[in-house]
């Protein structure tokens, strides 16, 4: 049995290399066509190993990684210019075109008359204040139970066409209603203060008069005053206020009747 296995390996065993095929080609006398094909199909192999970068001809222990899985390499992710978007991103109050210092900014010239406003400030259309003190405005109204939420939105809507058809007529640069509608409806704080006051007690009687009366020449002197200053228009803020006075003074029948 021993001695077949060793016939059967001797059998299998044998020292056939390419250099003994060359020299079979040579020396042999076998076909040459067969064996320049063969010479010329080895010179393209090498030619087209010679072509691959020394980078590419990665050795078997190089690769470290698992099977279907890429090795990890630190180095690798910033040379892909991956970045990430998340952190780039403005803040969503920005992108809402919220500020909460622009709203203080634009509330200050409301609650001091007397300072002088700021025109670049109040050219601006931000129209988030406006919305606060109007939403404020029908809530206190519903505290003193008075469902006024129409009314505000609508009164408010005509009297911005209005201001801006007139400033349009009176001044040269002109107004957007953007605009209009801003300084108008930051100037309507001081109404919400007389409407959170007849939350606590009536305004019908003197008091309540004089009261609605302070708070409409309030208001209406703000907003005067930041027209003029936004739209260059010196001398001629009563006649801005007296329009103003006649909106602000629909709100105060509202809050008081």
């Amino acid at each position: 049995m021993s001695s077949f296995e060793q016939f059967h390996f001797d059998f299998y065993q044998s020292n056939y290399t390419i250099d003994d095929q060359e020299e079979g080609c040579n020396s042999y006398g076998s076909d040459k066509n067969l064996c320049e094909s063969r010479k010329s199909q080895r010179e393209k192999q090498a030619a087209a190993g010679a072509l691959v970068p020394a980078d590419m001809l990665l050795s078997p222990q190089s690769y470290t990684g698992q099977v279907l899985q890429p090795a990890y390499s630190p180095d690798a992710l910033p040379q892909l210019g991956y970045n990430d978007g998340i952190d780039e991103e403005p803040p969503l109050l920005e992108e809402l075109g919220i500020n909460f210092e622009h709203i203080w900014q634009k509330t200050l010239p409301v609650l001091n008359p007397m300072k002088p406003a700021d025109g670049s400030i109040m050219n601006e259309t931000d129209l988030t204040g406006p919305m606060v003190f109007c939403l404020a405005l029908g809530a206190t109204l519903l505290m003193a139970g008075k469902v006024h939420f129409g009314y505000v939105y609508g009164m408010s809507a005509i009297g911005c066409l209005a201001m801006h058809a007139l400033l349009n007529l009176m001044s040269i640069s002109g107004v957007s209603h953007g605009c209009v509608a801003s300084v108008l409806g930051y100037c309507l704080l001081p109404m919400v203060i007389l409407s959170s006051s007849a939350v606590v007690f009536s305004l019908q009687g003197i008091p309540g008069t004089v009261l609605a009366l302070f708070i409409v020449g309030w208001c209406s002197l703000s907003a005067s005053k930041i027209f003029t200053s936004a739209l260059a228009m010196e001398g001629q803020q009563l006649l801005i206020a007296y329009p103003c006075a006649l909106l602000y003074g629909l709100f105060a029948l509202l809050t008081v009747f």
